[in-house]
């Protein structure tokens, strides 16, 4: 009986979640969102759905092919620029533009999509410039852009909505991505706090693993070949050939495993994140991230680690 009890109770909330969350913000024709990293993958799927939903889009391309690309599927109200999240004079000339358009009404919210993956590998692989490259566009970027339409925001009462990971929860392995998304998630926290007083909602998406450029196993084999044959004679030896044969032929099986391929359950949330008017803090979506890497995030570190240990390649010399 009280079994059955909590279950209702249980039942009932959700419902109540369910009926709040559907609520949806009005006036979506003169709502502006700008969104970083529109070339493709989410960015790209998003700037297209929020188009067809009304909303007035601005959207950041890094490439002259994606601007071209993404324009002749859009409707005339969405604008293209050319935006490198790397370099503040290009971040800037963006926000200069979006602020002499969007006047009084402010810009309801900016989705901090742009993102890369490479170089990734074992951390005694990589050099300071390796952190630096992925650092620049995966927290420095999103800090970059989010501090130059802040005001605007603010004006709006608008959405900051940032895209980390789960792996910004977890690190199941080396390199800077996961340290990059650790950030992203701090600058979160914090500026969710700041904002408050002001009515400004800051959100954070915490994608699994998705079939995007980012996840394209080809690109990342060739970046871990690239790292290996520059390491020293050394290095090589002590990690050995089977090592690396290894990392290639799980790095492919892994990622076959986990890899969806529906790129609208995250364009999902980030619509409710920008469009709901009762967001949520955070989003999860993939079942990976829910079922696996954020339980395992809870867990005792030497659970987690020696779960990641027994299932990762062993170096040579391992004394594990």
């Amino acid at each position: 009986m009280l079994f059955l009890s909590i279950l209702g109770l249980v039942a009932v909330w959700y419902l109540y979640r369910w009926y709040k969350e559907s609520e949806r913000v009005s006036d979506k024709g003169n709502k502006y969102v700008y969104i970083t990293g529109c070339d493709s993958g989410f960015g790209n799927t998003l700037a297209k759905y929020l188009d067809k939903l009304g909303f007035r889009v601005i959207a950041g391309c890094y490439t002259e092919n994606g601007e071209i690309a993404l324009k002749k599927v859009s409707s005339e109200r969405l604008m293209t620029f050319s935006l490198d999240v790397t370099k503040s004079d290009s971040v800037k000339k963006v926000a200069d533009f979006i602020k002499t358009h969007v006047g009084e009404k402010g810009l309801w919210a900016v989705v901090n999509n742009a993102g890369v993956a490479t170089p990734s590998g074992p951390t005694d692989w990589l050099t300071i410039d390796d952190y630096k490259s992925m650092l620049a566009v995966n927290l420095m970027g999103v800090i970059d852009v989010t501090l130059s339409v802040l005001p605007l925001i603010k004006k709006a009462r608008g959405r900051v909505v940032n895209v980390a990971s789960v792996f910004g929860r977890i690190s199941p392995f080396g390199g800077p991505y996961c340290v990059s998304k650790y950030g992203v998630e701090s600058f979160n926290d914090s500026l969710r706090l700041n904002m408050a007083p002001f009515g400004v909602k800051v959100l954070c998406i915490e994608p699994g693993f998705f079939k995007t450029s980012v996840t394209d196993t080809v690109m990342l084999q060739n970046h871990l070949r690239k790292l290996w044959d520059r390491l020293s004679q050394d290095m090589k030896d002590d990690y050995g050939q089977a090592f690396l044969e290894t990392t290639l032929q799980e790095l492919d099986q892994r990622f076959q495993q986990f890899r969806d391929g529906d790129l609208m359950k995250v364009v999902h949330c980030m619509e409710h994140a920008i469009a709901a008017v009762y967001p949520r803090s955070r989003y999860s979506p993939g079942w990976d991230a829910k079922f696996l890497w954020l339980p395992m995030s809870y867990m005792p570190t030497w659970i987690a680690d020696r779960f990641f240990l027994q299932y990762s390649p062993k170096p040579k010399i391992s004394v594990l």
